[in-house]
């Protein structure tokens, strides 16, 4: 496995991703490649979005971080980044969320943030645990997610 940047041409096989999340339950929507391309791989907010590669090609899941802006959909603090970490089920417990995370702490030291926030349904005990393990603590709630905060520096 390995890691490397998102493409233009990876955005089939993360709307895979993100589809294969949603017919578990994991997700509230599915993806398509439009809707990736906009919302990750392009954004011009896009501080980072890195995919895991099995050794066959085939991504197997992948992490965006963006930097917050004023009026983000999110409601997160303005100048911390927002993380958002996409295994696919068949791929889980391989240490794939961990390798990724070290790219985009990398790149959030890099840029200069201070604070990234992820938001996690609060049902999604996986997410919350793999977050947690990270290093980010719950430090409030929006709806019906917990959002959860790390230090970077």
């Amino acid at each position: 496995m390995k890691t490397r940047p998102a493409t233009l041409a990876d955005a089939d096989a993360i709307s895979d991703v993100l589809d294969e999340i949603f017919r578990v339950g994991k997700r509230a929507s599915a993806g398509d490649a439009a809707m990736v391309r906009e919302f990750y791989i392009e954004d011009p907010d896009r501080v980072c979005c890195t995919v895991m590669e099995a050794d066959d090609g085939c991504v197997l899941g992948f992490q965006s971080l963006k930097l917050v802006r004023a009026g983000n959909i999110y409601n997160a603090p303005v100048g911390w980044g927002v993380i958002g970490t996409h295994i696919r089920p068949s791929a889980a417990r391989l240490g794939i969320g961990k390798r990724l995370f070290a790219v985009s702490l990398k790149a959030a030291q890099e840029a200069g943030l201070k604070d990234i926030e992820a938001q996690i349904g609060a049902d999604n005990g996986e997410a919350l645990a793999f977050y947690e393990a990270m290093g980010f603590h719950t430090y409030r709630y929006e709806d019906t997610n917990m959002c959860k905060q790390f230090k970077v520096g």
